[in-house]
C-alpha cells in the first residue's frame, strides 16, 4: 500500500532504501539497485540523473549509491541507496528504485534463483525502520524489477511499493525511462 513519509514527521530527511535478497541456490546472482529520477513526464530529467554502482550520485548530490555487492551474501540490506530528500532537484517528482540481474539474458538467470528479496525504508538520523516491502513472488520470466517509488504528491513524498517484474535488462529499462 502507499504510504506518505509525513507520517513518521517533519523531521524526516535523510532515508535509506536498502535491498536485501539471498540466492536460492548455488548459483552466482549479481542484483544490482538503480534509482531513476524522473521529471513529471515519467522521463529521467538528464543522461546523468539515473543512481547505480557506476554513476553513484546524482547531480544534486541528493542521491547517492552506496556501492556495488555481487553476492547477496551476508545478513542485512545488500545495497542501500541514500536520499536526501530536501536536496532533491525540484524538477524531480519520481524516484523509481529497480533491481535488476546483471548480465541476466547472458547468463540464462532469472528471480526464481532469488529469495528473501525485500525493500526497506530506514530513517538515518535514528536508524529506524519506517517500513519493509517483501517482495515475495519470484517467476521464471522475471530479469529485473521495479521495487518502488518515491513520489511528490501535494507537497509531500510518499512511497509506493510496486513489486513490478519483467523479462527485460538494464537496457531495457533505460530505454523505457529515457
Amino acid at each position: 500500500q502507499k504510504t506518505s513519509l509525513a507520517k513518521f514527521g517533519n523531521a524526516l530527511e535523510n532515508i535509506d532504501v536498502g535491498l536485501g535478497w539471498d540466492v536460492a541456490n548455488q548459483g552466482v546472482y549479481d542484483l544490482d539497485a538503480e534509482c531513476f529520477i524522473l521529471g513529471a513526464n515519467d522521463k529521467v530529467l538528464g543522461d546523468d540523473w539515473f543512481v547505480y554502482y557506476n554513476q553513484p550520485a546524482s547531480p544534486d548530490g541528493a542521491i547517492c549509491h552506496s556501492g556495488d555487492n555481487r553476492t547477496g551474501d551476508g545478513t542485512g540490506d545488500d545495497e542501500v541507496i541514500n536520499v536526501r530528500l530536501s536536496r532533491v532537484n525540484p524538477q524531480a517528482q519520481k524516484l523509481v528504485f529497480v533491481v535488476t540481474i546483471n548480465e541476466a539474458k547472458e547468463r540464462g538467470l532469472n528471480f526464481s534463483g532469488v529469495q528473501n528479496a525485500y525493500i526497506r525504508l530506514v530513517d538515518k538520523a535514528t536508524n529506524r525502520e519506517l517500513c519493509r516491502f517483501n517482495l515475495t513472488e519470484y517467476y521464471s520470466n522475471v530479469t529485473s524489477m521495479v521495487v518502488a517509488e518515491l513520489y511528490r504528491h501535494n507537497g509531500e513524498w510518499k512511497m509506493n511499493p510496486v513489486g513490478d517484474g519483467m523479462p527485460a535488462g538494464l537496457y531495457d529499462l533505460c530505454i523505457r525511462y529515457g
